[in-house]
């Protein structure tokens, strides 16, 4: 049990997360926030995929249309105007675009008294890295809809294979038929990345989904909305930069300079991976333990990992650390602002 324990330790998500079991029962760990119980060859399993670094899978809230008109734009941008079929939920290709039509119109609001549209749909996109079977990818999105959604929303999925990454779109009808409303928080977002990862090992594909610190990563920082603005600038030719990317150089010069600190979060973000670390470091010592050869050649790969992470960097920090090395050109690493300082506590990390 104390590898187990470890391990979810190192992996659990930052929201609290909520799980029922018996108390006259034994103890047990979660291995997934949403699916199972860890036992010791699941969270072996696990732990390999993660510091020998299985591909993560990649789900994100890519927008939310109002009316039928914004449905329709959007269903005609993922079926490429008819040149790809959009899958129903159940299993209808639609083509045409007055198939099209018609379920935007389906799905519209038709409350007239409204001051404006309500949210009519939302879309999410699924993706994997370069060299996935596309085919693979799309059996997995599906069989993720029709076991979480398709008892009470309506869907229809799209997959892209124009970019390296294969891609499914998700375009699920917001009001579902007892009138709730699909409206994907973080932790049904990690349930879903959660859910496409084992559909897609049980189609043979190495696919994981943890927490970016859990695989030694901060903040990344960047919106779906920042990532569309850069691209498109980037597109332009244009010299410019966002506002957003301004204001976090500014930032990062100033605290090169010492007029500024880091942001809170960064303290917060390093104290965590001490205890993350800390967790993967006791589990490397119960897989020695057992004395098996496996168990070994498992606990030094992990050991390989924590060598390879020994700090967790978020956007800011990098940048400062970044603007720092030029100021002080003749050193090869300027010093950042301490934050080995634990956070105060705000719940929000179990």
């Amino acid at each position: 049990m104390e590898l187990e324990s470890a391990l979810w330790e190192a992996t659990r998500p930052a929201f609290r997360v909520r799980y029922i079991h018996d108390p006259n029962g034994p103890q047990r760990v979660p291995l997934y926030a949403s699916y199972g119980i860890a036992t010791g060859p699941t969270a072996r399993a696990k732990l390999a995929r993660i510091v020998r670094k299985a591909p993560e899978v990649v789900v994100k809230v890519t927008g939310r249309q109002r009316g039928g008109t914004h449905v329709k734009a959007h269903l005609d941008y993922i079926g490429r105007k008819g040149a790809l079929g959009i899958e129903t939920r159940d299993g209808e290709i639609l083509t045409s675009k007055d198939d099209i039509a018609e379920r935007a119109a389906e799905w519209s609001d038709t409350l007239q008294w409204r001051s404006r549209p309500t949210v009519s749909s939302v879309s999410l996109i699924f993706s994997m890295p370069e060299g996935t079977d596309p085919d693979k990818v799309l059996g997995a999105v599906r069989a993720l809809a029709h076991a979480e959604l398709s008892d009470n929303h309506d869907y229809v999925l799209a997959l892209h294979t124009d970019t390296p990454r294969p891609h499914v779109h998700l375009t699920v009808q917001a009001e579902g038929l007892d009138r709730t409303r699909f409206n994907p928080r973080p932790v049904q977002l990690n349930r879903f990345r959660e859910r496409f990862a084992r559909e897609l090992r049980a189609r043979g594909v190495a696919a994981e989904a943890t927490p970016r610190r859990a695989r030694g990563q901060g903040i990344a920082g960047s919106s779906m909305a920042l990532v569309k603005l850069r691209a498109r600038l980037r597109s332009e030719g244009s010299r410019r930069i966002t506002n957003a990317d301004r204001r976090t150089n500014e930032q990062a010069i100033a605290v090169a300079r010492g007029q500024d600190q880091l942001p809170p979060f960064i303290a917060a973000g390093t104290f965590r991976w001490q205890e993350i670390r800390r967790a993967y470091e006791q589990t490397a010592a119960v897989l020695d333990a057992t004395g098996q050869a496996d168990d070994r050649e498992l606990a030094s790969d992990v050991r390989k990992f924590l060598d390879k992470h020994q700090d967790m960097n978020a956007t800011p920090e990098v940048f400062a650390a970044y603007h720092a090395r030029r100021m002080v050109p003749d050193q090869s690493k300027a010093p950042l602002p301490s934050t080995n300082r634990p956070p105060k506590d705000q719940g929000r990390g179990r």
